[in-house]
């Protein structure tokens, strides 16, 4: 089955925002001691506002004292709860200090979800279990699936989650052990043993999997060990806390050359690094575009900050099972589709292949290449190249054949030959 991917959320258009800022404007005059209140107040310590009160139908417990004791702040307009309607995607920015360090650093809060999604969530948990769109979700959530492991179950197994969400789309054993043991919201990690954990840990893991598994990506596959994800620190209810990286991929759109040529390898090395490692995983970016990248402002490290849309395909697994055509490498299919950032896929051909190559098509269309089209501007990140660049023709010929190939699994040798160019162009200019 085919899917074309639009991006998850929509921007509103610049006529929507200054509506919305006019009209923002009038609320803060006619607001304006609650306005005043809510600048002053640190909501991060009020376990409603948290969402505590709704677990184990949440994300964990893991960093309530540090929420609690204020040492996590929001950042300036953050403050104020008026700007929320512009929020679509609940995402955060505050500050947090340890008093033993004496500073603070910058994070990046997620309810993980729109208001609407996690209203439709509790929606979802309170139908399930009473036939009613509202309850208490403490005493619902044991008589919904994400209680289907309560009790003394040994394993989380395929069988229980399949595709549950992209990450568990085609889950192996080997896998769900591994989120198991780096599952971070319990006191007792490190065993794959469902058992050590507690009833409402196991529902919270479960509910996490189901409606948005980003956390578990980060957890499983940790930038402590080299994968270019952000560093998942914990969460509160439904806040959850992750490294601030630095500022997104796009406002690096019109970069010198140079670093934008060294951010092009460094795309190409990651596209490698997931579909080729020593532990044999597959991650497949299934939502590629420049919102979901950053870079550190001090190393210029590329890094994924939405893992929401990832899917993971375990190659040991399918060498040993041997699925029809397992061996015959799979040429993703280019789609010149009039939206932005769109990719064409098949997650059962992802879960049955043992070579692939998704993601060197999912960066060179949607980040890289001509095609590649984002808010308004076309061209990729490697637009208007130097004219030496231009007359070599070299670079254009790589990107294309990258992004749509004109030979037979031409895609594999284009995105080998692309590495190894960008990173002679980028020793060349640094």
């Amino acid at each position: 089955m085919w899917r074309l991917v639009p991006p998850k959320l929509g921007r509103l258009s610049r006529s929507l925002k200054l509506a919305a800022l006019g009209s923002l404007l009038v609320l803060m005059v006619l607001h304006s001691p609650s306005l005043l209140a809510s600048w002053q107040r640190n909501e991060l310590t009020d376990r409603r506002f948290l969402q505590l009160n709704k677990c184990p139908a949440c994300f964990g417990t893991s960093w309530c004292r540090r929420f609690l004791n204020g040492q996590v702040v929001f950042e300036a307009w953050g403050r104020l709860r008026l700007l929320d309607f512009l929020n679509v995607k609940n995402v955060y920015f505050a500050q947090y200090g340890e008093p033993r360090e004496g500073g603070r650093r910058r994070v990046v809060l997620k309810r993980l979800g729109s208001q609407r999604e996690l209203a439709q969530l509790d929606q979802s948990i309170c139908k399930r279990a009473t036939g009613r769109p509202r309850c208490d979700l403490l005493q619902a959530m044991p008589r919904t699936e994400f209680a289907r492991l309560n009790g003394d179950v040994r394993l989380l197994t395929p069988e229980a989650v399949e595709g549950w969400s992209d990450l568990v789309h085609c889950p192996s054993q080997r896998l769900l052990d591994r989120l198991v043991r780096r599952y971070a919201e319990t006191k007792d990690s490190g065993s794959f043993l469902l058992r050590n954990l507690k009833d409402s840990e196991r529902m919270q893991l479960l509910l996490t999997l189901a409606f948005n598994p980003e956390p578990l990506v980060l957890q499983s596959f940790p930038s402590d060990e080299g994968w270019p994800f952000a560093k998942y620190l914990g969460a509160c209810g439904r806040m959850v806390a992750v490294n601030y990286v630095g500022e997104e991929l796009w406002s690096y759109f019109n970069a010198p050359w140079e670093k934008r040529v060294d951010l092009a390898w460094q795309l190409m090395e990651i596209a490698e690094q997931l579909t080729n490692n020593d532990f044999e995983f597959a991650l497949y970016l299934l939502d590629v575009s420049f919102d979901n990248f950053a870079v550190g402002p001090r190393d210029g490290k590329v890094i994924i900050v939405d893992a929401e849309n990832v899917l993971v395909a375990d190659k040991r697994l399918i060498r040993q099972n041997k699925p029809e055509n397992w061996d015959v490498w799979y040429e993703s299919k280019f789609d010149d589709c009039d939206k932005e950032a769109c990719l064409s896929f098949s997650k059962e051909i992802l879960c049955a292949r043992a070579t692939v190559d998704h993601n060197y098509y999912a960066v060179c269309q949607n980040l890289l290449s001509r095609h590649a089209t984002w808010r308004g501007t076309s061209g990729g990140l490697l637009h208007d190249p130097p004219s030496d660049i231009v007359r070599d023709g070299r670079l254009e010929a790589l990107l294309d054949e990258c992004a749509n190939p004109k030979k037979r699994y031409g895609r594999f040798q284009a995105a080998k030959e692309l590495r190894e160019y960008l990173a002679q162009l980028s020793n060349n200019v640094r």
